[in-house]
């Protein structure tokens, strides 16, 4: 239906009543800065938050693209919806009168509006008809197993509305329908009866089954989950989707948990509905659960609207199905992380136990200590890949190394890798540090194969060779002859998991190292040439250190006679140009260094740009191009994430497949932008570093 001409009064009601910070908050994640909100803009990819919202002047901006306006336009925009279709919603999420300017078309108008609210009061008889059931001699069973099985206070079951659907095929049709006097259809839509494969009649979706209301952020009852008390399948019977109800749009005990959320700066996501009841018992009330689905990314910002140090914390059950739901959901969660908006920690119980489990034989308390000690996401799959095999066997050994190397070349952020693969030496290590130091550069090695595939000369661009030559040159040059930062040159070259790529500067890597390990007494070990530990080595009659080598002087010895020698020699020699291009170190080295990676990772997006391509074009090959599919390939590349649909025809394998590579090759998009203020930093930058 066409959206009629809203009145003026209506629009600035609008205006005046919707809360920008809500509504930028359901799609951006933000922070509070201040007086203000910062965040990514949604509108443009970008590293660093250049996005901003003002609560007091309704108004957003964006520093990065310019874009810029109030909550209406935000939504036109990001959504690409119409003024009215826009201005309408809000007026039904805020409850603000509607009057438009065309009276024929009013009456469809106000039946549209009132659908949702029909919906709303229909749910809520329904609820407490279930509520009245529970107590009656037919909800007996039922009401036994809340309080003997699941261990629920009566206080408990009021306070999440439990109930009970009794076991006849029509009776929550009897009562709505020909007791209240509800149209069928309306019952229909709101997903508590079901039509009859004959056509002539209804039936009850939810017989003889445990009732338990979902609510929405305002504590509005949308739909239920219902709980089998016999053996039928499915145990968990869901509303379908309504016109109110969204699973992937909503979490259960928000409405109750999100106070809490915000006085302790903390979200639990659990498995189960019972879980949360059993922690809101216990006086965990921050924790929430999925519907039965895995945690989207919708739902995980949803959450962040609640948490200033956006910590969330996964306590999913610690079975297979639990497993699954635990990845699925770090996938959802992975992006968010890695750029800083999402603190991820995940919490597995003693024995395999789930929150009720654990909560019948254990206190609040020590749950809230678990809470408090949960690893971060990465270690806890590092622990879970390793406690998967014994590293006391060889084969076992090799196993788990390579699964550590897949899980490490994921991470999009060198530093971050760096880090986790010193750890992961370690875990494999158990001590031996001659053999972690080892373990470190061959865990390295392997992750840099793992991670950086095509790496030939198809993804070389002709300018790529000059601009490593002249960084790779630039390092190289500093190295020589400013010894005081060849320390904070080797961290460089460990966190952003470079190595010198051109020949002749292998060729002279190779001889500083040699030169290096024999003057400083072979410390650290040769197989560990990037280590600062090299900086803490006193001088003694045996050993140099570090930073005192004369390189220059050793380099005349060798080069000499060596092919690279024409090609070496420059570096060793300063000219006025190549002096002053020394007189800022520190911030020469961190330019060189994002030139380099720059160049690996942008060799990466051509590839993954090229594997996106030809992926698009098999899948069009193998099925025909339905208007479905057009659709979800155009999503693909206009918005920033995409849930995976099933589509007639298309195997859902290569869909993952091209879904995996749309997210890796914006994900290194992102991480370019960093890279380049990294190589071209703000004056401030440059001058405090002078």
């Amino acid at each position: 239906m066409d959206i009629p001409r809203l009145h003026p009064d209506t629009i600035e009601a609008v205006r005046e009543a919707v809360n920008i910070v809500d509504v930028v908050a359901a799609h951006v994640v933000l922070r509070k800065r201040g007086r203000e909100y910062v965040g990514c803009c949604p509108f443009h990819d970008e590293k660093t938050p250049s996005f901003t919202v003002s609560p007091s002047k309704g108004f957003y901006y964006c520093f990065g693209c310019g874009a810029g306006g109030n909550a209406i336009k935000f939504l036109m925009e990001l959504q690409k919806r119409s003024f009215g279709d826009v201005v309408l919603e809000l007026a039904q999420q805020y409850q603000v009168p509607v009057r438009t300017l065309d009276a024929a078309h009013k009456q469809a108008l106000q039946a549209r509006l009132s659908l949702q609210e029909q919906l709303y009061e229909l749910l809520a008889i329904a609820t407490s008809f279930y509520q009245h059931a529970l107590r009656q001699p037919i909800g007996e069973a039922a009401y036994t197993y809340l309080r003997q099985q699941r261990h629920l206070t009566e206080a408990t079951i009021q306070h999440f509305r439990l109930g009970y659907a009794p076991a006849g095929w029509q009776v929550i049709y009897s009562y709505l329908v020909e007791q209240k006097g509800y149209p069928a259809s309306l019952v229909e839509q709101a997903g508590l009866i079901v039509p009859r494969r004959t056509a002539d009649g209804y039936y009850d979706r939810f017989r003889d089954r445990l009732m338990i209301p979902i609510m929405d952020s305002q504590g509005r009852v949308v739909g239920f989950g219902g709980r089998t008390l016999s053996n039928e399948e499915p145990k968990y019977l869901n509303s379908p989707e309504t016109p109110i109800f969204n699973k992937g749009q909503l979490l259960f005990g928000l409405d109750k948990a999100r106070q809490t959320i915000v006085h302790k700066d903390q979200a639990v996501v659990v498995e189960g509905y019972f879980d949360v009841m059993a922690l809101h018992q216990a006086g965990l009330t921050q924790a929430v659960a999925s519907l039965g689905t895995a945690l989207s990314q919708a739902q995980i910002k949803l959450l962040l609207r609640y948490t200033e140090s956006k910590q969330i914390i996964l306590n999913f059950d610690a079975d297979t199905a639990g497993q699954r739901a635990t990845d699925r959901a770090i996938g959802e969660a992975a992006d968010l992380a890695y750029r800083g908006d999402l603190t991820l920690r995940i919490l597995t119980l003693p024995a395999g136990k789930d929150a009720a489990e654990f909560l019948a034989q254990a206190t609040g308390d020590r749950y809230q200590t678990l809470l408090d000690t949960a690893p971060l996401w990465l270690d806890w799959q590092l622990d879970t890949t390793l406690a998967q095999y014994d590293l006391n066997q060889s084969d076992q050994f090799h196993q788990a190394s390579q699964a550590l190397t897949q899980l490490l070349g994921k991470l999009p952020n060198a530093a971050l890798r760096s880090h986790y693969i010193h750890r992961c030496a370690e875990l494999l290590g158990r001590g031996d540090s001659r053999l972690i130091l080892r373990l470190e550069e061959s865990l390295r090695q392997q992750v840099r194969g793992q991670r950086w595939q095509g790496r030939s000369q198809k993804w070389q661009r002709p300018a790529d060779y000059n601009l490593r030559q002249a960084a790779e040159e630039q390092l190289l040059r500093l190295y020589l002859h400013r010894g005081d930062y060849r320390p904070l040159i080797r961290q460089t070259l460990q966190a952003r998991d470079i190595e010198f790529s051109l020949s002749h500067h292998r060729w002279l890597w190779r001889q500083i190292l040699a030169i290096e390990e024999d003057l400083c007494a072979g410390l650290p070990a040769p197989d560990d040439p990037y280590t600062a530990e090299w900086l803490l080595s006193p001088t003694t009659d045996t050993a140099t250190r570090l930073t005192e080598v004369d390189l220059v002087s050793h380099l005349f010895d060798v080069i000499s006679e060596d092919s690279h020698a024409n090609m070496i020699a420059p570096l060793l020699h300063l000219d006025e140009i190549t002096a002053v291009s020394l007189e800022r170190p520190e911030l020469t080295i961190q330019a060189t260094a994002a030139v380099l990676e720059r160049i690996a990772v942008e060799k990466r997006c051509r590839y993954l740009l090229q594997s996106w391509q030809e992926t698009v074009a098999l899948i069009l090959s193998e099925a025909p191009a339905s208007e479905a599919l057009r659709q979800y390939l155009e999503r693909m590349i206009t918005s920033p994430s995409t849930d995976i649909q099933s589509i007639p025809g298309i195997d859902g394998d290569r869909l993952q497949a091209l879904e995996q590579l749309r997210h890796d090759y914006y994900q290194h998009r992102q991480y370019l932008q960093q890279l380049d203020e990294e190589r071209c930093p703000p004056l401030n930058a440059i001058r405090s570093l002078s």
